[in-house]
């Protein structure tokens, strides 16, 4: 399947990678340290971007081929998702999966690296909208750097 070009005034787009992290909760700030030194995880203005899920239930059955020993019954351990976007650069995509490999408290992390197209806003458009945070009272979720 091949990614939509997407022509319009309002966005750019780019071509890259969603790379998507199960870990348990203590290990993801460790997991983004190790991938921030590799990379910078711009994002138009910004870097250091990243998505953590809340809590949910990884499952699994040891096989007893690895580390572990067999378990008999599917074990569940409560994890969260970490994701964040690279751009394509196959190098590049290599040393952060490198690097959360070595960062992730796992024998086999599950790590998924999905090709993806992000947009990206260009600068100086739409700054009055409305609907921007900073043209209305500020929210609750609004750093107050920002407000």
């Amino acid at each position: 399947m091949s990614l939509p070009v997407l022509e319009t005034k309002r966005f750019t787009q780019e071509n890259g990678y969603r790379i998507i992290v199960q870990s348990p909760d203590q290990n993801v700030l460790k997991i983004v340290e190790h991938v921030l030194a590799e990379a910078s995880l711009k994002y138009g203005d910004y870097d250091s971007v990243t998505f953590k899920t809340a809590a949910g239930v990884q499952q699994f059955r040891s096989l007893g081929s690895g580390r572990n020993v067999a378990t008999e019954t599917v074990v569940e351990v409560p994890c969260v998702e970490l994701s964040f976007f690279l751009e394509s650069n196959e190098a590049l995509v290599t040393r952060v999966v490198e690097a959360i490999y070595a960062a992730h408290p796992y024998e086999e992390p599950v790590v998924f690296v999905e090709a993806c197209l992000r947009t990206v806003h260009i600068r100086g458009l739409d700054e009055d909208n409305p609907n921007r945070f900073w043209n209305s009272a500020p929210a609750d979720w609004v750093p107050k750097e920002h407000r």
